[in-house]
């Protein structure tokens, strides 16, 4: 992939590429995502909330918890209580995910430092269910969001997490993330550190990655058991070298 390469002001000095016609994007709508697999909708304590603690109840070691500052639920109200109280806050725009074999919603993500001036965005808060786990939907669940956010003109797309949580720095990488490194001591919850690994996907990436995530999408992908024909990770990598 070609890098932009900064270019000298009048002083001789280096600095960025220009971006003469750049205008702020809006923020994401809570507008439905529909893809084959899934549908991404806005969170609703009353509809969704019932459905997700019995979804998250499955994994009994609690393990989609460990990475994460709240859960695991011990009731459904009080995991309707989390959402009401999450969905109150206007700097996080909550998405349930929505399995559209069954209609039942087995998993959240959602917008977060939302930036509209400098183009950035983060999706985070991820917490799939083990209905949800490693199926054709979590994937398109991640490419739906990340089509909305380029759609609309975001130049930057951002993944973070714990360093220490392996699984969601390969699906990153698997996601077509790129690693940007390490902020030390960044954060404290559940009483204990938090390193942070950064990764993201700028615009002129998401072309080549959004056709990656089109091919693995593709009914032609899967056999007749549903299983993968060919990796997405395999995808991502060739499209971005």
């Amino acid at each position: 992939m070609q890098h932009l390469l900064p270019i000298n002001n009048a002083l001789g000095q280096p600095i960025g590429f220009p971006l003469p016609n750049w205008k702020p994007p809006e923020t994401p709508s809570r507008e439905p995502m529909a893809g084959r697999f899934c549908r991404v909708e806005p969170l609703n304590p009353n509809l969704h909330a019932a459905s997700l603690h019995d979804a998250c109840a499955l994994d009994a070691e609690g393990r989609m918890w460990t990475y994460l500052p709240y859960g695991p639920f011990a009731t459904p109200d009080s995991y309707q209580a989390w959402a009401e109280e999450i969905c109150r806050r206007g700097d996080l725009l909550f998405y349930a995910i929505i399995d559209r074999a069954t209609d039942r919603a087995v998993g959240v993500a959602s917008y977060l430092r939302i930036d509209p001036a400098n183009g950035s965005i983060e999706v985070g808060h991820i917490a799939y269910s083990p209905l949800l786990q490693r199926t054709p939907a979590a994937t398109e669940a991640m490419f739906l969001m990340m089509e909305r956010a380029f759609t609309l003109g975001y130049r930057r797309y951002e993944w973070k997490c714990d360093a220490l949580n392996g699984p969601s720095c390969a699906a990153a990488r698997r996601l077509g993330f790129s690693f940007e490194g390490v902020f030390r001591q960044a954060a404290i919850y559940r009483g204990r550190n938090r390193d942070t690994a950064w990764f993201s996907v700028i615009d002129r990436e998401w072309p080549a990655l959004r056709d990656a995530f089109q091919r693995w999408l593709h009914p032609t992908n899967f056999d007749e058991h549903g299983k993968q024909r060919a990796r997405l990770s395999a995808m991502t990598t060739s499209n971005l070298s």
